[in-house]
C-alpha cells in the first residue's frame, strides 16, 4: 500500500496544486492529509475546496478546530509574544475570511484515525495521540514517551513542519512534514509516501519546488504579518 501524506498546508494554494500534481505522478493508492488546512496564508477556501473537490480523506489540525469553531486562539504555545500576535492576526483573518460551509467541513473533520494495511495498523493524529497540539519533533523526549505507549505499528503525525520518520524497536514514527509553510530551511514544499507491506514500512521524503513568491506576495498584499512571508521565501521560522 502506498500512501501520500501532507499536513499543514496553511491556506498556501499554490503550494498545495504543485504538490497533488506531484503525487498524481507516483501512483500512490490514497493520499491523506493530517490537517491545519488553514491559517497563516490568503487562500483557506481555496484549499478546502480542493481538498474536497479531490475527496482527500482528512484529520483536524488545530487551525482547523480553531477557525471551523471561531476559537479565540489556535492553541499553541508561542514563547515570543510577537509571533503570539501574529498568531492572532492569522487567526481571526482567517475566521473572518473562511465561508460557513467550509467552516462546517473543518468542524466536522475527525481529531485521529487508524486503518489497517497489510496487517498493520497504522494511526494518522495531527500533533500525537495525547494532544491535538503537542510537538513530537525529531529525538525528543515527547517523541520518545508517546511511542513507548503506543500500541499501533505506525504512527503518522505533523505539525512540526519538518518531515522525518525514526524507528522506536519495532514501532514507526512518520512526521509528513509540511506541504504550505515548510521549516526546513527549503522555500520547496514537502510531503511523505508511505509505503506499508507485509514484511514492514518504508518512507520516502518528496520536496516540490513551487512559485512560493506569488504566495508571499498575495500574503503582504492581504495585510497579513510580514513575517509570514519572509517565512515562505525562506523555509525558516
Amino acid at each position: 500500500m502506498k500512501i501520500a501524506v501532507i499536513a499543514d498546508i496553511h491556506s498556501n494554494i499554490h503550494a498545495l496544486e504543485k504538490v497533488l500534481s506531484d503525487i498524481e505522478q507516483r501512483n500512490v493508492d490514497l493520499t491523506l492529509c493530517m490537517g491545519d488546512m488553514v491559517g497563516y496564508y490568503p487562500y483557506p477556501n481555496e484549499v478546502i475546496d480542493l481538498i474536497r473537490r479531490k475527496n482527500i480523506l482528512s484529520i483536524m489540525g488545530n487551525y482547523d478546530d480553531a477557525v471551523g469553531n471561531e476559537l479565540m486562539a489556535c492553541g499553541c504555545d508561542y514563547p515570543d509574544p510577537r509571533d503570539m500576535e501574529n498568531a492572532a492576526i492569522s487567526l481571526n483573518w482567517t475566521i473572518d475570511e473562511t465561508n460557513d460551509e467550509n467552516k462546517a467541513y473543518l468542524r466536522s473533520l475527525p481529531k485521529e484515525m487508524t486503518m489497517v494495511f497489510e496487517n498493520k495498523k497504522v494511526r494518522f493524529v495531527h500533533g500525537s495521540p495525547r494532544k491535538i497540539t503537542e510537538y513530537l519533533k525529531e529525538n525528543s523526549k515527547e517523541a520518545s514517551e508517546v511511542m513507548a505507549d503506543f500500541e499501533e505499528d505506525v504512527l503518522v503525525c505533523g505539525h512540526t513542519h519538518k518531515p522525518y520518520h525514526k524507528l522506536y524497536g519495532e514501532k514507526l514514527l512518520v512526521n509528513a512534514g509540511s506541504a504550505g509553510k515548510p521549516k526546513t530551511g527549503n522555500p520547496d514544499a514537502n510531503y511523505v509516501i508511505l509505503t506499508v507491506a507485509a514484511d514492514g514500512a518504508s518512507v520516502e521524503t518528496v520536496e516540490v519546488p513551487y512559485d512560493y513568491e506569488k504566495t508571499a506576495k498575495a500574503t503582504e498584499d492581504a495585510g497579513l504579518p510580514k513575517e509570514f512571508a519572509v517565512i515562505l521565501r525562506t523555509g525558516k521560522a
